[in-house]
């Protein structure tokens, strides 16, 4: 089998629903397991033994949570739309599957990115929520994922139902760079980026490995629901069928 013909038959089985289906099931348990595993390490090492920092104290350790919450949130959208990109081109209707798991996952994110920040603000800033840049587009960042989710349930017909969210989707993208790089290009309160830039990482090692094990974590945990919930998404279409 030559290297086209090997790249042509993985692609038409990346777009199977029983082979993904499959391919799910079998490895649910361990980026499952893996995930319990890297948020236990990640969470205790970072609340119990990670030095506090010198400004902040602890309150800083809420980054454990935030920080891999708010880079997901972009990570999965993009995700997400790509998925509806390649659905919406090659009409893999396996892709709107698992964007439509990717945005649940993504909204927790998001939201969970939010209250987080909220949290650490009210310390930090002195108030609960600023109209802050980097806010304000992690906020509209929420309300694209419940926009998808809920237009992708709203209209009867599953093929306009994908096109429309999916349009959506793609559109969207263009929030990403403006949260990733919006306390560069407006004035902002919010922190500027510590480990996500081309320097050396402004961040102690000892505060940093345990922030990248809760990233791999966050990034376990969301490789993990997309396997259950698209795996029910087969499953209930399956039943429509018969």
């Amino acid at each position: 089998m030559s290297v086209y013909q090997a790249i042509k038959h993985w692609w038409h089985k990346l777009g199977s629903p029983v082979h993904f289906y499959h391919f799910a099931g079998r490895h649910l348990k361990w980026t499952s397991l893996l995930a319990l595993l890297c948020y236990f390490t990640g969470l205790t090492w970072g609340l119990a033994f990670a030095p506090a920092d010198y400004q902040q104290g602890n309150s800083f350790r809420i980054i454990y949570l935030h920080v891999p919450a708010a880079a997901l949130s972009m990570g999965v959208y993009v995700s997400m739309a790509i998925c509806c990109a390649i659905g919406l081109i090659w009409k893999m209707k396996l892709t709107f599957m698992v964007a439509r798991s990717l945005a649940v996952i993504g909204a927790v994110f998001t939201a969970l990115a939010l209250f987080t920040g909220s949290v650490w603000g009210k310390p930090t800033w002195g108030t609960w929520w600023v109209w802050d840049a980097r806010l304000t587009s992690e906020l509209i960042l929420l309300f694209l994922y419940l926009g998808f989710i809920s237009l992708s349930e709203a209209l009867p017909d599953r093929d306009t139902a994908n096109k429309a969210s999916g349009i959506l989707a793609i559109v969207g993208v263009v929030n990403i760079p403006i949260i990733h790089y919006s306390v560069v290009w407006w004035q902002s309160l919010h922190q500027g980026s510590t480990i996500f830039k081309f320097a050396k990482p402004s961040i102690a090692t000892e505060m940093l490995w345990p922030l990248l094990i809760m990233m791999l974590a966050f990034s376990l945990l969301a490789v993990s629901y997309v396997f259950l919930n698209t795996r029910t998404q087969i499953l209930k279409q399956r039943i429509k069928r018969l």
